[in-house]
């Protein structure tokens, strides 16, 4: 019984003894990748090479993850096909040159950054939110933030959210939905959550007109701890 042919295998033994008698170079069939070439991972492309990093495999152990990958590199200058396909590809970069995001602004209400975020917040943050409060600094940073050490100091932890779910919203978020949220503490909010752009977000909630008026509620008002009778008081 024959054996079925490998027409892969057989076309690149051809392409090897071609180069062999042209540059008299000797090849090994098992020296060729044969692997196709799929989950493109990266396409780099400088003036002279092209480099495409592909097949990315991870392997999990218990203390380390063991990445590798598969990386293709050619110089293309003296591909005609390559110049003309890499130069139809800068054009399209050029026309699209001055394409702005769709969420360049947000839209009002939206909040989704509030949600899926864990804003990190530093000694100061949490100072402006005591004095927001008009509270001690150790009852701001207690009541409204999960600490956390940093290796500079600087950083004390990030705000609290209203329950253990990193998707939970924060604790200062105001409002009963999506079109309607607003921050509680907006003049005081922490350094990350103020340097936040929508520009490349993808949690911007499309559903939302950006041309209309917003006007926030009423401000986050802190529950202050009942305080318990003294001995003196229960007289």
């Amino acid at each position: 019984m024959n054996e079925p042919i490998d027409l892969i295998s057989h076309a690149a033994l051809k392409e090897l003894r071609s180069f062999t008698r042209r540059t008299g170079q000797p090849t090994e069939i098992g020296q060729l990748d044969l692997a196709p070439m799929e989950h493109v991972t990266n396409i780099e492309i400088t003036e002279e090479h092209v480099t495409i990093t592909y097949n990315e495999k991870t392997t999990h152990r218990y203390n380390v993850n063991e990445v590798s990958h598969k990386e293709w590199s050619y110089k293309y200058n003296d591909d005609p096909e390559f110049v003309k396909a890499i130069g139809a590809v800068i054009d399209l970069a050029r026309k699209h040159l001055r394409d702005l995001p769709d969420n360049l602004a947000c839209p009002p209400g939206c909040a989704e950054c509030c949600s899926g975020y864990e804003p990190f917040v530093s000694k100061a943050d949490v100072q402006r939110i005591a004095d927001h409060f008009a509270i001690p600094y150790a009852e701001a940073l207690e009541n409204y933030v999960v600490q956390r050490p940093s290796a500079d100091g600087y950083i004390v932890g990030y705000l609290r959210k209203v329950g253990d779910d990193i998707t939970d919203k924060c604790i200062f978020l105001k409002g009963s939905g999506s079109g309607r949220y607003y921050c509680g503490i907006y003049t005081s909010r922490p350094h990350d959550c103020g340097a936040f752009t929508p520009i490349g977000c993808s949690d911007v909630d499309e559903s939302l007109k950006r041309n209309r008026a917003f006007e926030p509620g009423s401000p986050f008002g802190p529950k202050r701890r009942p305080v318990l009778p003294t001995s003196r008081n229960r007289r």
